[in-house]
């Protein structure tokens, strides 16, 4: 399965936790062992791999128990600035968005009294 934007979320999980099902039992690993190495119940190692929603420190949690948290940066890419933007932070990190701006809000008019 491949994932996209038109796959729904439950799909997703769903096939999250069969991959990692897949990984737990190609290390010949029990639920209950994988559970304690990563600290978590034997449930919850249930639940994931249900498909089944968890919090996100539990995902991170299994994943460095079966040793693929370094996966991650293969998702989680750092951010890549533009040269341009670069210049205009000069060292500084970037603290919040801002919203874009419309056709609008770039024309000047006269304040009507």
């Amino acid at each position: 399965m491949r994932f996209d934007e038109l796959t729904t979320d439950k799909a997703i999980l769903q096939e999250i936790g069969s991959r990692l099902e897949q990984l737990r039992l190609n290390r010949n690993l029990i639920r209950t062992d994988l559970a304690e190495q990563a600290g978590l119940s034997r449930n919850t190692i249930e639940r994931v791999e249900a498909g089944e929603s968890v919090q996100s420190i539990n995902l991170v949690r299994l994943c460095r128990a079966l040793g693929i948290l370094s996966r991650f940066e293969a998702v989680f890419p750092p951010p890549i600035l533009s040269p341009v933007a670069q210049l205009k932070l000069q060292g500084k990190s970037r603290r919040r968005a801002s919203k874009k701006r419309s056709e609008t809000d770039d024309k000047w008019t006269w304040r009507d009294k």
